[in-house]
């Protein structure tokens, strides 16, 4: 069972930055960070093949997001810059075991994609 915390979320102005950081017990072969907006369905924003470092990113957040592992820490971690009020949303640290293409726009519960662990969410709100 791999545990997941996530932390860094908070409220800010649009085009500033935010943090958001996931205690992993393990890294498993996919993590990532999807995102949740009220009355959205989630959908998928950074990933990481973390054994081989390959990154993907939802079109939305390209440019602006960066995912990035931390091993001493035992971390990954979300460094949003740029944000914008349609970033607003709760944000979930996930992991898979299963290897494949890492990256999802969907909600992460695909047939063959499927992430099968999760954080309990961090929210970020970003104000106009």
């Amino acid at each position: 069972q791999v545990q997941l915390q996530e932390s860094g979320g908070g409220s800010v102005q649009a085009g500033g930055s935010l943090r958001l950081s996931c205690v992993t017990s393990e890294y498993t072969y996919c993590m990532g960070w999807f995102r949740q907006a009220p009355g959205k369905e989630r959908e998928g924003v950074a990933f990481m093949n973390t054994a081989v470092g390959t990154k993907s990113y939802t079109d939305s957040v390209q440019g602006r997001f960066t995912v990035s592992q931390d091993r001493d820490k035992r971390t990954l971690d979300l460094q949003m810059n740029g944000l914008k009020p349609e970033d607003t949303a709760m944000y979930y640290c996930a992991a898979r075991r299963l290897g494949g293409y890492c990256f999802t726009s969907g909600p992460g519960t695909e047939y063959g994609k499927e992430y099968n662990y999760w954080g309990q969410g961090t929210q970020v709100t970003v104000s106009s």
